[in-house]
């Protein structure tokens, strides 16, 4: 017998932030933590709070929270055998330095193939490779799907090819792309898949061998979890490049060699701290894999009928142009982009946040796809961005908000 969906209201009462009278619906820029992964930073803060790898007893314990919380996030990704997870503070750094290790193999004239979708975490690193001697490819969005085809990616691929950088979900358009396409694309022309999944990994359950993800970065504090983020790295990609940790530190030593000055101590106690939440979730006594893909499974089904809503009610609204699909279906998350042919776009956000919602406007951080779209880079989108833990009347006041300001 499957066990029923966990109510709102019992999912809601484990994060205390939820309880003011405040509509979190810019998701995406930061979720909402449950009470246990704050009590877990305090505790460790307070109770094992001394250095890695000394061999007294606090130590081999604070030892022991960084290690297990690796593999807690190996076990969030499905990464099973094939891989491991470096931690570090934002997807931001991490691509950066994983660009940075393959700018140091990359010999002149390797291209490097950029989705336009991508929010600059995922891009920007990449294009900079250009310096050092790559030929760096734009992956064209088409502006009708909003979506960069497969077929530009096949006319795109050479023989020179080595990474293909690309969003599991844009930032700014919500909706899931054909990942696992892309993967055999780049992986006949013998290139890495690069795949930035920190809009998708709020949602849904992620299954980087299933994807056929060289590398899949997300960030933890966008997932129910403190300021850090993740990066997985099948091994046989890892064994390419060197991390840039001190050169004593063996090329091998993985994570390490990627997470310079070690990583949040009382951050990987945090993401730990977790499991309950997803244990509750899923209906399980513990945090396995079964657990973890139950548990978000169990979010995009709370989440799909909030979204089939908005967009619904936006898509019938004249003068309202969805950015991206105006679809709600299984092919999008969450996040929701528009813009109006009348009212502005900051008129918009100020009248959200005067009834004491939080949305936002902007480029999101994906200035090259607003570009391509035709979109203001300096006022972008408006967009509202929920998660799992949102309820349908906190979806009708903004609808009354947006109705009448439109």
């Amino acid at each position: 017998m499957v066990a029923p969906l966990p109510s709102r209201d019992a999912l809601r009462s484990w994060f205390p932030s939820l309880g003011a009278d405040h509509v979190f619906l810019e998701n995406a820029g930061g979720s909402q933590v449950p009470a246990c992964v704050a009590d877990a930073i305090r505790a460790y803060m307070l109770s094992s709070y001394v250095q890695l790898g000394a061999g007294y007893p606090l130590s081999a314990r604070a030892t022991a929270v960084v290690d297990e919380a690796h593999g807690f996030v190996e076990t969030i990704m499905g990464a099973g055998d094939a891989g491991k997870v470096v931690l570090g503070p934002s997807a931001t750094a991490l691509t950066t330095i994983l660009a940075n290790a393959y700018g140091d193999v990359l010999r002149p004239g390797d291209e490097v193939v950029i989705a336009e979708t991508n929010h600059e975490a995922n891009a920007g690193p990449w294009a900079r490779l250009e310096r050092r001697g790559a030929r760096v490819r734009l992956w064209r969005v088409d502006p009708v799907t909003a979506r960069c085809p497969v077929e530009g990616l096949r006319e795109l691929v050479t023989e020179r090819t080595r990474i293909v950088a690309m969003p599991h979900v844009s930032n700014l358009l919500g909706q899931i792309e054909d990942v696992r396409a892309a993967a055999n694309v780049a992986h006949a022309a013998g290139a890495r898949l690069v795949l930035d999944g920190v809009a998708y990994a709020p949602h849904r359950p992620i299954d980087v061998r299933e994807l056929g993800a060289d590398y899949y970065v997300y960030s933890t504090y966008k997932v129910y979890g403190p300021h850090m983020a993740a990066m997985f790295g099948r091994r046989e990609a890892f064994a390419e490049i060197e991390g840039p940790n001190h050169f004593f530190v063996p090329r091998e030593s993985i994570p390490y060699k990627f997470e310079l000055g070690g990583v949040s101590h009382e951050g990987c106690a945090g993401l730990l701290a977790l499991r309950s939440y997803l244990a509750f979730l899923a209906g399980a006594e513990a945090c396995d894999r079964e657990a973890v893909v139950k548990a978000f499974s169990r979010m995009g089904a709370l989440e799909q009928p909030l979204v089939e809503r908005l967009v619904g009610w936006l898509a019938r609204r004249p003068g309202v142009r969805i950015v991206g699909t105006a679809r709600a279906d299984e092919e999008r998350v969450g996040t929701v982009s528009f813009v109006h042919d009348r009212v502005p776009n900051e008129v918009i956000t100020a009248a959200a946040h005067r009834a004491g919602i939080g949305i936002r406007h902007g480029h999101m951080y994906a200035i090259r796809l607003c570009r391509a779209l035709g979109l203001d880079p300096e006022t972008g989108v408006v967009r509202v961005s929920l998660v799992h833990y949102n309820t349908p009347e906190e979806i009708e006041r903004l609808i009354e908000v947006l109705d009448a300001i439109l």
